[in-house]
């Protein structure tokens, strides 16, 4: 199926009625993204914010009908910008997603390897075979990839493992291959916990050793010797009660999911509990290191 691009910029005012007017002008998807370079931070809970100006990308199915909407649609864009209809070339958007992803080492002995490379030769490797999916996190990220560098820098041998906002099971997994005895992956989504659960029967993890969970269901209280959680700063400090309960005394706690500026405000949610203070920093973003008291 041959597909055509419209790209439309405009005032963030206007977008969602734009929006409207090109599906009903027959655009099977329509994007949102950034017409001027302004960052968008975390927002506050219900709040849905736009930027000032908004670059819409619409496809469809029929050129004809691109050019109908571009059209109809001209006294939207912003003064001096044009609305090109392209067509798309048609090519495996499977193996064009796939190329730029290959093998990462993420300290230590523990590499993340995609099903379609071979794992590196070295002495000693503890290898976590994950794919790209529906479920965030493949290692690549900041946030993840900070997370799994304090795993293999203190292997959690021995150790349960609570990962709340598990998205592909990646730091459970990786907690079990570095000699975990026990994880439990936590999630809001259903995809998630599926994908964990699918993560861990392709790395061959125990039965019984890995469960994944929706977060409707309260992690035992006190019963983990490391607790991790890469989700955002806002979840991070309305979680911060459930994660101290989790927690054993003791017990290490990493938090992932927020950036710089937002370091100070979640570590004041957890300091009543835990002795806790930034233990990496990587392109903005930032991760806490803590113990329980």
């Amino acid at each position: 199926m041959s597909l055509t691009e419209l790209q439309l910029e405009a005032a963030s005012d206007q977008a969602e009625a734009i929006e409207q007017r090109l599906f009903e002008l027959g655009a099977a998807s329509v994007e949102f993204g950034d017409a001027g370079d302004e960052p968008l931070f975390e927002p506050p809970p219900g709040a849905h914010p736009l930027w000032t100006a908004v670059r819409l990308k619409a496809l469809f199915t029929d050129d004809l009908r691109a050019e109908i909407a571009a059209a109809a649609l001209a006294k939207y864009a912003l003064p001096g910008t044009a609305i090109p209809v392209s067509p798309i070339v048609d090519q495996d958007w499977i193996r064009a997603g796939l190329a730029g992803l290959t093998r990462i080492h993420c300290g230590g002995d523990l590499w993340i390897v995609p099903s379609w490379e071979t794992p590196p030769k070295v002495d000693r490797g503890v290898f976590v075979h994950l794919d790209p999916g529906l479920a965030f996190g493949t290692g690549s990220h900041p946030t993840t990839a900070m997370c799994l560098a304090a795993l293999a820098a203190a292997p959690p041998r021995g150790q349960h493992v609570l990962d709340y906002g598990c998205g592909s099971g990646i730091l459970a997994i990786a907690a079990l291959r570095l000699g975990a005895a026990y994880a439990l992956g936590v999630d809001i989504d259903h995809q998630a916990v599926l994908a964990t659960l699918e993560n861990a029967a392709r790395n061959d993890i125990e039965p019984g050793s890995l469960d994944a969970l929706l977060s409707e269901t309260e992690p035992a209280a006190a019963e983990f010797d490391l607790v991790v959680a890469n989700i955002l700063a806002g979840p991070l400090v309305a979680l911060a009660p459930t994660l101290a309960r989790s927690a054993r005394p003791g017990g290490r706690l990493l938090l992932a999911g927020l950036l710089d500026w937002q370091a100070g405000e979640v570590m004041a949610a957890y300091r009543n509990d835990f002795d806790i203070d930034i233990g990496a920093e990587r392109d903005g973003w930032v991760l806490l290191d803590g113990h329980r008291r």
